[in-house]
């Protein structure tokens, strides 16, 4: 029988949300109403057929008959005389198609079929998600952003017909953000892979910013210049440290670029984000007295291999540099070296004495982490130290 036009234009419709072929929606359609005729008709099993065809508007259900020239026992059988007014030709021992009228397969058949096809459609939907994504896992991607919550801050961004959030906390503080622009994120997860999986992005994530330089810097992408490790303020500061595999390569120079083109880019995209690029060291102390740029620094003591404790020396015009705004370039700098970093200015602010020589052996009890000297501390509390106006190493 024909059906309405409807059905087809929802089929195309529910294909196109679901970002499902019709062809592939049809199999499950037929699967779908095939289990529901079954139940309708439980002796007739293996002999229903679905016939749905959205060229000619087709949508048919079927039972096989076997024709015979007794009287039928259940539907299952057609006699040869009843047969012949269907098809001249029939014939004892042939088979005859019977159309159900697919309205009367009752509610409960109807439902069943509603939920099959529900059930498919996630299915379908999650296997789409799983192979769009799990190869994306770690990585940049650029999607378009295509709704803003304004109550909520949580930003909707379109990507290979897929809607991801980006929810406030992930967000870049203080960043602004247009509907209709393109938008780098990167991919921190996908959880719930065997139900109803979900992409988790970020912007405020470290690796972002590994990603992004492995866009613009052939020699990371290729694998000759090497990040170590990175600590990041998102909005605010990212240090960076890197190495170069190949003694020819400049693995700082790389990164920044001809006329700092390389790290403008990645600033850029960071919403003018502050970069330090520093070069790694295996020698603890030289990379710790590095990874305190821009400041200067004098000498560099490990004080504790064990806890991972070090004090450093700075000349006293170079402490608040050190230390940083709220102590923002103290803490990069542990998180980027792994080390608790005790900052010590040259000469003691009350003994007019310099710092004296630290044992090798003295211990810290405190967990890694930067630490500031007490000398400053009450300072910091009340912000009057604050960093100069300088330029980072990669801004120069």
């Amino acid at each position: 029988m024909k059906i309405n036009n409807s059905f087809f234009e929802a089929l195309e419709s529910l294909g196109a949300e679901n970002s499902v072929e019709t062809e592939l929606l049809i199999e499950k359609v037929k699967s779908a109403m095939l289990k529901a005729a079954r139940k309708a008709y439980p002796h007739s099993e293996e002999r229903i057929r679905v016939d749905i065809d959205p060229l000619t508007k087709k949508f048919a259900m079927y039972i096989e008959q076997e024709i015979i020239d007794d009287y039928p026992i259940d539907e299952n059988e057609i006699n040869i005389d009843v047969a012949r007014t269907i098809d001249p030709n029939a014939y004892i021992g042939g088979k005859i198609l019977k159309e159900i009228d697919i309205s009367k397969l009752g509610r409960m058949a109807a439902l069943s079929a509603k939920q099959s096809i529900k059930g498919d459609l996630r299915e379908i939907n999650r296997e789409q998600m799983l192979s769009r994504f799990e190869s994306k896992e770690h990585e940049c991607i650029t999607g378009k952003i295509s709704q803003i919550d304004a109550g909520r801050g949580t930003v909707t961004i379109e990507y290979d017909g897929t809607e991801l959030y980006l929810f406030k906390n992930e967000q870049i503080p203080n960043e602004k953000l247009e509907i209709g622009k393109p938008i780098k994120v990167y991919v921190t997860s996908i959880v719930g892979k065997t139900k109803k999986p979900i992409v988790k992005i970020s912007r405020t994530h470290k690796d972002l910013v590994k990603r992004l330089f492995e866009l613009e810097v052939p020699e990371i992408y290729d694998g000759t210049v090497e990040v170590k490790a990175i600590s990041r303020e998102a909005g605010s500061r990212t240090k960076m440290a890197v190495w170069s595999r190949d003694t020819n390569v400049d693995a700082v120079g790389a990164c920044i670029g001809p006329k700092h083109s390389r790290v403008k880019a990645v600033v850029k995209e960071l919403n003018e984000e502050k970069i330090d690029i520093i070069l790694w060291n295996e020698v603890p102390e030289t990379f710790i007295s590095k990874a305190l740029a821009p400041a200067e620094v004098i000498k560099t003591v490990i004080t504790s291999e064990e806890e991972k404790t070090c004090t450093v020396i700075v000349p006293n015009n170079q402490l608040s540099l050190a230390i940083g705004n709220k102590g923002q370039n103290a803490k990069l700098a542990a998180k980027l070296t792994g080390y608790k970093i005790d900052i010590k200015p040259q000469f003691d602010i009350e003994t007019n004495q310099e710092a004296p020589e630290l044992s090798p052996d003295f211990k810290v009890e405190e967990p890694a982490q930067a630490e500031i000297t007490e000398e400053v501390s009450e300072n910091l509390e009340t912000d009057e130290v604050s960093e100069p106006e300088t330029e980072t190493p990669a801004e120069e």
